[in-house]
């Protein structure tokens, strides 16, 4: 098709390939409506990639239902390379291709691997990865390259989409370039139909032409064939309707309906087909009675193109109008012959989807085949083909029982991939039918965790509390796993009001029991405990359990979580970093990518407390990065408050702008069980901000409900009351504080108490707890808080004319403050040092404040000792950017090798 009018599109896409050739990696979305040139864009595109390596693919409507089938044609010209990748990301990529047999494959090691592999044919020479009518790829092979377009920084590599506009599929994500096509201008029409006929044009008659096909031009190349050459000179009259304006798809059905009987026959296959081989479709459409002469007559008249063995319609247009034109019968049939004619064993998940589409009625045998095509589909990380599998089987099943199960898998892998919704309606579907008690608390665990992540906390918990109730008589087991899980959401303002005890539901365990139902039994009492502010007990039971935890060999994946919560409700910063390090370590290793998104999210907050603001910067840029990768927007909520904290802390001027983001992305519907802290994390960011005015400050602070993030804004909540004048209130809070300490032994929490009582008391009596304070912080990891005691000191001091005494504790808070870029902070302390007689000399600490988040977990990862292949599979990034942002880090810290950053305190 003719590329009259596009310049500017032309353009933007020569830069892209230009940026590629010259190193920089990009990606760019041709989006538009039908016929509107996409096509013809890509066209020209991959006319100019000279000195490029080229790989295309196209998105196949019928071929939805096959994992990485889109993915697989694009990358199978350059799996030669796959040799240079990392063994697990190899064999990922094998697997999901059907080129190896294997276990259970994570999508996310198959997604590094197609970066990585990309990024190795790049070292060779520039790539130019083409993804036409990419509204119909196939669910995995969309996510997979979704990520690898994120991940375009410094690899040779230009990815160009063309996606219908309003489709299935739009890239509309707001993070990736696009450009969106308008029809053709009036010159641009007249231009391109006088290029289609040879002939001029009448003005008048592209200016009416213009306006019945808005300047599409699909729609414009094919009037050539409708009008006569008189009507587009403008000598004779154009028709009253021109056929265009029902649209393009119109045009084809209608082409398509003057064909022979065997001729539609033909076409409808081809239609229904998803393979592109000529032979499976000559074969087919032999077994539906059409002949030799019918191809041909179909190939004349310009609906296909056969070329070699391959046959392709002319136009997506044209697949969807003749088969959304034919009846449902003539479709079955066609799908049938199809599913006939696919005979080899890399056909089979083909055969099995013609098959489930040419079956109206209950049929076991289908059935077993959509469920082994749901299993293949699953252990190559082919989720959403896994779900539509099962569906369907579902759907061809008579008894409610299997149809259930089918249903709960259906959902299972729906949630797997971060389709939330699809995963609910599933789950629901299943419990209407589902009768067995293991089952029907596995399909309400489901449920509610849907719920406790994405939606209703409390809703959630009922749901998971009822579904424990039910199964305890036959599975103790399973009751006691999910009673843990009720408790634990009970502690994030999640309690129903069922009025089930969790801890009664079966018998606990005695000495002798596995370890797991130990520590699942220690968690279900202690966090009990902590609903009900038992916090001797709570500790106790919490303690417990953390102990247990360590010894266990496998890092279960629903203990790790909860023994990283525990860890955090008492308060143990050194527990929940370790639990929480486990998970993400685990995740990482295994490329299970919203795991590695939960840990990060509460890795940062106890990086925040512990003054590792660098690490915690890092950790929530690369969790709310994963966030929205995964389709888990709720779960990157709390990443971006803890980035608005950040901001507050340091005092960014990006604050404001930070903070009505988060505003806007979090609203009024519930976000699961993280809502409650991100809402109070808003609220100490907020106070923080208002830090100058007592009052504002005290309001936004006194409205903090969660006891972990009380507990975390301690000293900001009582400094706010005591400069608001409100001392009773500061000095409640200052009770609850020394309550906790006392029952968890927190020394960091002994501290605050001690610290507020210094701020409500004078004289002597205030040193004295800030003395005692000061002495507790040496066992407490929580740097910040002692600079802040020792400023409130150093204040206290100056205030009562012990000058010498005040700068000592003033240049020790201030230069801490100075290490963590605590700039409101650091302003304060040095006016005070200023104020009592001693100029503040500012220390430069520039080298390590002007890290990059990205670059910070590239240094630490690096530290450790791993390769630079080894940080890119722990960070989903290719080894060429992990070398890029390290070089950027050496020309930072001014170190020149790995042993010397990993002598570099970072944090």
């Amino acid at each position: 098709m003719s590329i009259v009018g596009r310049e500017t599109e032309r353009a933007a896409i020569a830069a892209l390939l230009d940026d590629a050739r010259a190193g920089n990696g990009g990606v760019l979305v041709l989006r538009g409506e039908p016929g509107v040139g996409k096509s013809a864009l890509v066209a020209d595109a991959l006319a100019r990639a000279e000195g490029m390596s080229v790989l295309r693919t196209q998105g196949i409507e019928s071929e939805a239902p096959l994992p990485f089938a889109a993915l697989q044609r694009l990358l199978r010209p350059a799996m030669a390379a796959a040799d240079r990748l990392p063994e697990p990301q190899a064999r990922a990529l094998r697997v999901a291709f059907g080129e190896e047999a294997g276990g259970d494959t994570d999508r996310f090691l198959l997604f590094l691997g197609t970066l990585n592999l990309l990024s190795e044919v790049s070292g060779e020479r520039p790539v130019l990865a083409v993804v036409d009518d990419a509204h119909w790829l196939d669910e995995a092979s969309a996510a997979a390259l979704l990520f690898v377009a994120r991940r375009l920084q410094v690899e040779p590599v230009a990815l160009l989409f063309a996606a219908r506009t309003g489709d299935v599929r739009t890239f509309e994500s707001g993070d990736l370039r696009a450009l969106d096509l308008a029809g053709l201008d009036r010159a641009g029409v007249t231009a391109l139909l006088a290029e289609r006929v040879g002939a001029p044009i009448s003005p008048e008659v592209g200016a009416e032409l213009l306006a019945s096909t808005g300047g599409n031009p699909l729609a414009l190349v094919e009037l050539p064939g409708l009008l006569t050459a008189e009507q587009l000179a403008g000598r004779a009259p154009l028709p009253r309707r021109i056929p265009i304006t029902g649209g393009v798809e119109r045009v084809f059905r209608e082409r398509a309906r003057r064909l022979s009987p065997g001729a539609q026959q033909v076409l409808l296959v081809a239609a229904a087909d998803d393979s592109s081989r000529l032979g499976v479709v000559t074969q087919a459409a032999r077994a539906l009675g059409a002949g030799t002469e019918d191809l041909d007559e179909v190939e004349r008249v310009g609906l296909v193109t056969v070329d070699d063995a391959t046959l392709e319609m002319r136009h997506p247009l044209v697949r969807s109008a003749v088969y959304n034109g034919a009846t449902s019968v003539a479709r079955r049939q066609a799908h049938r012959a199809l599913a006939e004619a696919l005979v080899h064993d890399e056909d089979v998940d083909r055969r099995v989807w013609h098959l489930a589409a040419a079956t109206d009625e209950p049929d076991e045998a289908v059935v077993a085949e959509l469920e082994m095509a749901a299993h293949r589909a699953h252990r190559r990380g082919g989720h959403e083909a896994a779900s539509s599998a099962y569906q369907r089987a579902a759907e061809l099943t008579l008894d409610r029982e299997a149809r259930a199960d089918r249903l709960y898998a259906a959902a299972r892998c729906a949630w797997l991939t971060g389709r939330p919704t699809r995963a609910r309606g599933l789950a629901e579907q299943a419990a209407l039918d589902a009768t067995d008690a293991g089952l029907r608390a596995d399909i309400a665990r489901l449920r509610a965790r849907i719920e406790w992540n994405t939606g209703e906390v409390r809703l959630g918990h009922r749901m998971v509390l009822e579904a424990a109730r039910e199964v305890a008589p036959v599975d103790p087991v399973r009751a006691r796993e999910m009673a843990m899980f009720a408790a634990a959401l009970a502690t994030f303002d999640g309690d129903s009001g069922n009025g089930t005890d969790p801890t009664r539901l079966v018998e606990r365990p005695g000495p002798d029991a596995p370890a797991r139902e130990r520590c699942f039994d220690a968690l279900v009492v202690g966090l009990d405990h902590v609903t009900h502010d038992l916090w001797r007990e709570a500790a106790a039971a919490l303690r417990e359990s953390l102990a247990i935890g360590a010894v266990l060999e496998e890092d279960d994946q629903d203990l790790l979580p909860n023994l990283g919560i525990a860890a955090l409700h008492i308060g143990d910063d050194e527990a929940a970093a370790r639990y929480h390090s486990r998970l993400l370590a685990r995740a990482r290793d295994t490329g299970a990518m919203v795991m590695v998104l939960y840990a990060l999210t509460r890795l940062a907050l106890t990086d925040l407390v512990t003054g590792r603001w660098a690490s915690a910067a890092a950790r929530s840029e690369e969790a709310l990065s994963l966030g929205d990768e995964t389709g888990q927007p709720a779960l990157a909520g709390m990443p971006r408050a803890w980035l608005v904290m950040l901001a507050a802390l340091r005092g960014e001027d990006r604050f404001d702008s930070l903070l009505a983001e988060l505003e806007d992305t979090t609203g009024s519907e519930a976000r699961g069980i993280l809502d409650v802290l991100l809402r109070d994390t808003l609220r100490w960011a907020k106070g923080l901000q208002a830090a100058d005015r007592p009052a504002a400050a005290f309001h936004h602070l006194a409205q903090i409900s969660h006891g972990i993030a009380r507990r975390m804004a301690a000293l900001d909540r009582v400094e706010a009351a005591v400069r608001a004048d409100q001392t009773e209130t500061a000095a409640l809070w200052v009770a609850d504080l020394e309550m906790f300490a006392e029952a968890t032994g927190q020394a960091w929490a002994a501290a605050a108490a001690e610290h507020g009582r210094a701020l409500l008391a004078d004289g002597s009596e205030a040193e004295r707890h800030f003395e005692r304070a000061l002495e507790l912080h040496r066992s407490s990891p929580r740097v910040f808080d002692q600079a802040r005691t020792r400023l409130a000191y150093g204040e206290f001091l100056r205030r009562s004319r012990r000058r010498v005494d005040a700068r000592e504790q003033l240049r020790t808070a201030l230069a801490a403050f100075e290490d963590l870029g605590a700039r409101p902070w650091a302003d304060r302390a040095a006016q005070e040092l200023r104020a009592s007689g001693e100029s503040a000399r500012k220390r430069d600490v520039s080298t390590l404040t002007a890290l990059t988040p990205q670059e910070s977990q590239v240094a630490a990862l690096v530290r450790q000792g791993l390769s630079n292949r080894e940080v890119a599979a722990q960070l989903f990034l290719s080894p060429r950017t992990i070398d890029f942002h390290l070089r950027n880090v050496f020309a930072k810290t001014g170190v020149t090798s790995r042993t010397e950053l990993s002598r570099l305190a970072l944090d």
